[in-house]
């Protein structure tokens, strides 16, 4: 089965998405296509790929990523060193997005397969009017019809990397970010659960996120783990710190969000108290 993914800053109250599917379709009507957020904040490179990052691995083997978030080409303006239409493949899949960021900030520490860049589309002016399906999407149909990348890209060794907040750890400390807020609100950070076991594994600690009385200091296993109601902090599927609220969720009861006024780029801390270093939780504040 053949499949793309889409991924854009686009909305669904305008008529983008329909076009992007439409042009796939009339090409190819034996095609999966499927949606993994249209609702990217506009030109936020960063959380595109960390949207990315977090259900590729759940597709298989040859499925096609286009990921539509600030795809408009820059052919050296205003003294840039451009931003080109590239092709990743990395883990047998294909993810084509304009070079603005997002590759290096979905790699993370991780090295491609091999990169490549398309750079003969950038010839024909009226690609730019809708470069997302014009160049991505024409690019992702090429490699479905049995043409090799080679046909469509040339290969490079560069990409850029999109400046993304990254946990770090201090003595007895992690210092933290929220990096993205789900739709029930749930502030999802970049504090990885090897990172907690390698500064504090079964060492006490609290939590601490937004102000002094918001804390909490035990992770537990599910949501269901605490009643309905209560602040509860987890590590997600894909091993980051998740604080939210069980049964909660924006536009209901309220979640993590909402009632806590989290939102990305708030600092999350995690302060561990190894004994003998401080008499009580209390005296963390």
């Amino acid at each position: 089965m053949d499949i793309i993914t889409l991924t854009t800053d686009m909305g669904l109250s305008d008529h983008y998405v329909a076009s992007l599917k439409g042009t796939i379709l009339s090409q190819n009507d034996n095609v999966q296509i499927v949606d993994i957020s249209h609702k990217v904040r506009p030109f936020d490179i960063s959380e595109a790929a960390y949207l990315v990052r977090s259900c590729y691995a759940d597709f298989p083997d040859g499925t096609i990523h286009i990921i539509g978030v600030d795809s408009e080409p820059i052919v050296n303006f205003g003294g840039s060193d451009g931003a080109f239409p590239s092709i990743l493949l990395f883990k047998n899949q294909y993810f084509i997005s304009n070079d603005n960021g997002f590759f290096g900030a979905f790699l993370m520490e991780n090295l491609p397969s091999s990169f490549w860049r398309m750079d003969d589309v950038l010839s024909n002016a009226n690609l730019f009017k809708f470069p997302t399906k014009n160049m991505l999407i024409a690019a992702g149909l090429s490699l479905l019809s049995g043409k090799k990348i080679e046909e469509i890209a040339s290969p490079s060794t560069e990409y850029k990397n999109a400046f993304t907040l990254t946990a770090i750890s201090e003595l007895n400390r992690i210092k933290g970010h929220v990096v993205h807020i789900d739709n029930y609100g749930n502030a999802i950070t970049n504090i990885h659960k090897t990172l907690f076991d390698q500064v504090g594994k079964d060492i006490p600690f609290i939590i601490y996120f937004k102000r002094e009385t918001y804390y909490i200091d035990i992770i537990s296993g599910s949501y269901n783990e605490v009643t309905p109601g209560e602040k509860v902090a987890v590590f997600n599927e894909n091993g980051y710190l998740e604080i939210a609220i069980n049964r909660g969720a924006n536009g209901s009861t309220g979640g993590a969000e909402q009632l806590f006024g989290l939102h990305v780029q708030d600092m999350v801390r995690i302060e561990f108290t190894p004994k003998g270093s401080r008499d009580t939780i209390d005296s963390l504040f």
